[in-house]
């Protein structure tokens, strides 16, 4: 048995859910309430940031945003989700893609949430990620438009903006899953793709 040292860190074990819609009649809570049961049915730990019903404010203050440079924050929520990732080994992030784009609270919440000193610092290439706790990413997609199409026609939202973001703060594995023609699609198809995850 290992004997923990003075100011080290016990290794997180628990799965974070990032939430980002706001209606609970959707198809991404339905989602949502999928991926609940099977972390209940495998007994795994797990919290949820539901960022509309929390009210979560993704817009930076000029107050917030003159604390930059020194990675504080005038944000309760901030330093509540800052803990809670701090305490993550697993992410879940289940998002709509609005307008070849993730929803702007989503996006607020990198910006403000994933701060210098906190989920990286400055290097000579770009970034050094501090959040190497977190194995792995696991995002969760629902839009009109197929994943090909937003992947290479749209922008690549995924790819190119929240894949790269969680790379950079040191996440080492990140999966991206996508449910596209969210407006005409059956029943059935989409308790397949809740089946599937």
């Amino acid at each position: 048995m290992s004997i923990k040292k003075e100011g080290e860190h016990m290794r997180p074990n628990k799965t974070t859910i990032i939430y980002a819609h706001p209606y609970n009649q959707s198809f991404n809570h339905a989602i949502l309430e999928k991926i609940e049961a099977t972390l209940i049915a495998k007994h795994i730990d797990y919290t949820i940031i539901d960022l509309y019903k929390e009210q979560f404010n993704p817009v930076y203050s000029t107050e917030e945003l003159s604390l930059f440079k020194s990675g504080e924050t005038l944000d309760p929520l901030v330093r509540d989700y800052q803990k809670k990732l701090l305490d993550t080994s697993h992410l879940i992030i289940i998002t709509p893609i609005w307008w070849n784009n993730i929803p702007a609270i989503l996006k607020g919440f990198f910006d403000k949430v994933l701060k210098m000193k906190f989920a990286y610092t400055p290097s000579k290439t770009g970034v050094k990620g501090l959040l190497t706790h977190i194995e792995s990413a696991r995002i969760i997609t629902t839009a009109t438009s197929p994943k090909f199409f937003i992947k290479y026609f749209s922008g690549n939202c995924i790819g190119g903006s929240v894949k790269s973001t969680l790379k950079q703060i040191g996440v080492r594995k990140v999966a991206w899953e996508h449910f596209g023609g969210i407006s005409t699609s059956t029943g059935e198809k989409r308790k397949k793709f809740l089946d599937s995850l």
